[in-house]
């Protein structure tokens, strides 16, 4: 197979990249289930946007305090400064967020956020965006988007990508020939056991950056939400408690239903309180009250959650939910440039996958989105630029040789190892018990 540009995701950074590529260059998508498997999905709480000049320094200053000021200050002023643009691209494409009676935005605060700056609808942020993006990637003559299909590898030579080696849904491996190749694979939720991610998101694409000894950075930077619903069943994913639903004033009891901590903290010292209080108490979780929130407000804007606490047998207007914190973003990855370029020629990585040093050690609720857009859209204007010739080596896909690819469990456990020696060897350097807790 022959492309201009391969995009490896279909979540928000790897659609929001192909509709800023050029018009006339052939982009093919694919991704490793059906489109709609993505964590972009799954976005509640919403997308953080600058309202005005005036909040600039409190936003800057929220996103590092959340980072432990280890951010990359650059790209948090990149980020910040290109909201606005961004949200009005997704509002052009169809995207509707909440607004006040007279028509302006509303917005929401989450923890570790000083004031109001999230653009919300309902409890399903990410899933109105992303599929708006979506619906306009299929207008698109010159997008091809191939569901159930999974990279294996990519194809390199002194450190120039050329290309990737996939796996079809009847099990075809085949090579892509492409100039660019964008890795938008999401984040690392299938190797852990308490997770919100889709299971299918197990760091392929690190595991290939690693391989083929890309940098990397802040490999060990994993992200605990304090409250998923709790479940005792390993298979199942962890279904996310909005930050926001904390934004909006639920509290968090202990088994005697004593409130034990401040619920607006920063994500990493909230579950670390809440690890705390439930190794205290010997309970596998605490309890969250929704019935803080007004009840039209709670059912307005929180109705997913509802139904699904409903669903597991809790109704939140009468009683408590069990709540515990499970991994839920990856702000390390490949490391990247302001553009989204890694260490390797012609290889981009966009969105969860890439470490642009927006995050820090923590992320700030709500960047998530944001940055992924921002960055994808810089990854394209660079490509867009490019004039000079590129260089093609098609003796690599002549002689290009299927059997180490063939055993795909053994292929998959291979990978799994690589992410998680790392991440073990850098958790062992610094010692943070949270992240340890949780590993498969």
């Amino acid at each position: 197979m022959k492309t201009d540009i391969l995009i490896v995701g279909a979540g928000c950074a790897g659609l929001y990249a192909a509709l800023n590529l050029p018009s006339q260059k052939k982009i093919t998508i694919i991704t490793k289930s059906d489109v709609e498997s993505s964590d972009s999905f799954l976005a509640q709480g919403g997308i953080c946007m600058l309202k005005d000049e005036e909040d600039f320094p409190g936003y800057y200053e929220d996103t590092l305090k959340a980072g432990h000021y280890e951010n990359d200050t650059k790209s948090v002023e990149i980020m910040i400064w290109s909201s606005q643009d961004v949200i009005a691209d997704l509002m052009s494409y169809g995207t509707n967020f909440h607004r006040h009676a007279d028509g302006s935005l509303d917005f929401t605060r989450e923890g570790g956020h000083g004031t109001h700056r999230i653009l919300f609808h309902r409890d399903q942020t990410g899933k109105e965006i992303t599929s708006h993006l979506l619906e306009e990637v299929r207008h698109r003559e010159n997008i091809t988007l191939l569901e159930h299909t999974t990279l294996l590898d990519i194809v390199e030579k002194d450190n120039v990508c050329y290309g990737a080696v996939i796996a079809h849904p009847d099990e075809t491996i085949e090579t892509v020939e492409a100039d660019y190749v964008f890795l938008a694979t999401g984040g690392v939720g299938g190797l852990y056991r308490h997770s919100t991610n889709f299971r299918h998101l197990t760091a392929d694409g690190l595991a290939i950056a690693l391989k083929h000894g890309i940098a990397c950075k802040d490999t060990n930077y994993i992200q605990i939400h304090p409250t998923t619903f709790y479940t005792d069943s390993p298979k199942e994913r962890s279904f996310l408690i909005s930050e926001s639903v904390r934004g909006e004033g639920a509290k968090l009891y202990d088994k005697h239903m004593k409130r034990f901590t401040d619920e607006l903290q920063p994500r990493d010292l909230l579950t670390k309180e809440i690890l705390k209080q439930m190794e205290k108490d010997g309970t596998d979780f605490v309890w969250e009250d929704l019935r803080c929130i007004p009840h039209d407000e709670l059912h307005k804007h929180f109705p997913n959650i509802v139904e699904y606490c409903k669903k597991m047998g809790y109704d939140p207007d009468k009683e408590c939910i069990p709540v515990v914190p499970a991994q839920h973003y990856y702000m390390g990855g490949i490391k990247v440039n302001h553009q989204s370029g890694t260490s390797m020629e012609r290889l981009y990585a966009l969105g969860e996958t890439a470490c642009n040093g927006v995050h820090g050690k923590n992320r700030l609720a709500s960047n998530s989105l944001l940055e992924s857009l921002v960055f994808a859209k810089r990854a394209a204007a660079e490509v867009k630029l490019q004039q000079v010739p590129l260089k093609k080596a098609p003796e690599l896909f002549e002689n290009f040789d299927p059997t180490p690819y063939e055993d795909r469990d053994a292929l998959a456990k291979e990978y799994a190892n690589l992410v998680q020696a790392e991440i073990t060897r850098l958790n062992q350097i610094t010692k943070d018990p949270v992240i340890a807790e949780y590993r498969r």
